[in-house]
């Protein structure tokens, strides 16, 4: 089968995450996306000190709609630092026979240099990188490492670089939803709204246990 895997700190989880997954899932054919919620972020603090518990609370809340829709406490249940290199290895040891197409924003695959092994990842999975607002998928083609262009090969109207494993890092235009974690923990933090912003489910849990009242 062909799964999609989307990790993130979702903090909290929002629209525009659920509506990625969505069209990734369309676009690609996907016969499930499971989110990972990280535990302990290595790459920046988590703001707001939110416990794991809660995060995964809200993520189980958000996606629990759509059938297709899964949610996973691995990182979790591992502990230390949520590396993704070591997801995606502990994901092919638990899954061999699934196709993995791992969802991340644009943004941060700019940034993939700077994460632990990431040369790996091109080995494990399928990448979609997502355009995120004020960051084009355009010329993100260019922003690979030096050390591992030459293990790509470039196909310009697919939008796609075939990486030496046979698999295949695609950049996919969907809808723009200017939506963040941190705009929504902005607006709490004023104690303005957040409706239409995150799933009914997630906001009602947000307001009875109090949460990102101080967080930036």
């Amino acid at each position: 089968m062909k799964i999609g895997i989307y990790g993130g700190t979702f903090n909290p989880i929002h629209m525009a995450h659920l509506r990625i997954a969505e069209e990734v899932r369309e676009r690609f054919e996907l016969g499930e996306v499971i989110f990972i919620p990280a535990a302990t972020p290595p790459h920046k603090p988590l703001a707001g000190e939110l416990s794991f518990d809660d995060r995964f609370e809200m993520v189980r809340m958000g996606v629990a709609d759509n059938p297709a829709f899964s949610v996973s406490d691995l990182e979790g249940r591992r502990g230390g630092k949520s590396y993704l290199i070591d997801t995606l290895r502990e994901l092919r040891h638990s899954h061999p026979g699934d196709e993995f197409f791992f969802i991340m924003g644009s943004d941060s695959f700019a940034d993939i240099g700077n994460w632990k092994e990431y040369a790996g990842y091109f080995s494990l999975c399928n990448i979609v990188v997502v355009e995120r607002p004020g960051r084009s998928v355009h010329e993100l083609a260019k922003t690979l490492p030096a050390e591992v262009t030459g293990d790509f090969a470039w196909f310009a109207a697919e939008k796609r670089l075939d990486h030496r494993s046979g698999y295949s890092v695609y950049f996919f235009q969907g809808t723009l939803l200017d939506v963040s974690s941190s705009g929504v923990r902005q607006l709490l933090r004023l104690g303005n709204s957040i409706r239409y912003l995150v799933p009914a489910a997630v906001e009602q849990y947000i307001k009875e246990r109090g949460l990102y009242k101080h967080a930036q």
